[in-house]
């Protein structure tokens, strides 16, 4: 394994230690060695409901390693341990998200979320993961309602080098992701991020103006924005799906970005979004730094949500 591959597992592994933690401790050692019985089978499946992976999922998993039991008496924690990471492997099968640059330039992703899910934060750190790959990135700060969100993400792309377009705060917010495209257009942004003003799917008023924007931005090309990210916060699991399907019913999710995964006991709540809704996970949140904000791997989230023995955390 090679070392950034390393580091980016531990990442993972400790950005979802609660999960992780709540999983082991609920079965009493479940990723050691200890012969499974139908006590811990049973702990086994409050944890899965408790970390919010939804019925399905939870059903799937321990449909496997029952079915595993039966087979062999002598199963071991870690052997399922392995059956549930091969299991949420193929549940979260073309989950990973991948950004298709538009040929003609700049590529828009609009950014979208409820407010304190850590949408401004999030759209400057996808700012600095772009501009570490060397593209040219323009911030538009569509969030007219909340000034704080335009000086936070103007100290953000001082930060990062990256260009933006604001206006003052009560401005039209269709005005300003039409400036917005214009100024990456002309000065050659490769991607334009749109951060939108924090709504409720009630707030019938705000959602028609994300609509609004998205009208402006078609006219200037059509197709565009090309992708609208939601943001979700992991702590509130069930509830964020919730989120995730109000949100796609009224404006069309292309993807999602999952926040404070590192501070949930929650973690398997993207599971259940994608299974249900189909977005792909393009970014997880894993702590405070710029360079917390990871492209998500299935891989890496299977590992940390079922670690084997030699994977626990203080281990290497």
């Amino acid at each position: 394994m090679s070392e950034p591959k390393k580091g980016l597992f531990r990442r993972f592994r400790e950005g979802l230690r609660k999960t992780t933690r709540q999983l082991r401790d609920s079965v009493g050692g479940l990723f050691g060695s200890r012969q499974l019985d139908e006590a811990t089978l049973e702990s086994i499946e409050e944890a899965l409901y408790g970390a919010d992976f939804g019925v399905a999922t939870t059903d799937e998993i321990l449909a496997a390693i029952r079915e595993a039991h039966r087979k062999d008496r002598d199963l071991r924690g870690a052997d399922a341990a392995a059956i549930g990471r091969k299991v949420l492997t193929g549940i979260l099968e073309g989950a990973e998200g991948q950004l298709h640059w538009r040929e003609e330039p700049p590529t828009v992703v609009e950014i979208l979320g409820v407010n304190g899910s850590g949408k401004t934060t999030t759209t400057a750190k996808l700012a600095a993961h772009y501009r570490a790959e060397g593209r040219r990135v323009l911030l538009g700060a569509c969030d007219t309602f909340r000034a704080a969100a335009g000086e936070q993400l103007r100290t953000w792309a001082d930060r990062v080098g990256a260009d933006l377009v604001a206006s003052q705060q009560g401005a039209d917010a269709a005005a300003v992701a039409f400036d917005s495209f214009a100024a990456a257009r002309k000065r050659g942004s490769d991607l334009l991020l749109l951060d939108t003003a924090g709504r409720l799917h009630t707030q019938s008023h705000l959602m028609e103006e994300l609509k609004k924007v998205n009208r402006v931005l078609a006219k200037q090309r059509e197709g565009t924005p090309e992708e609208r990210w939601l943001v979700v916060d992991a702590t509130l699991g069930a509830n964020s799906l919730q989120q995730a399907r109000l949100f796609h019913e009224a404006i069309g999710v292309t993807g999602l970005l999952v926040t404070k995964l590192d501070g949930s006991s929650r973690g398997g709540s993207l599971t259940a979004i994608y299974r249900e809704l189909r977005l792909p996970i393009h970014f997880v949140g894993l702590g405070e730094s710029a360079d917390d904000l990871q492209p998500f791997r299935i891989a890496d989230y299977a590992a940390a949500v079922f670690p084997l023995e030699a994977e626990t955390p203080g281990q290497e």
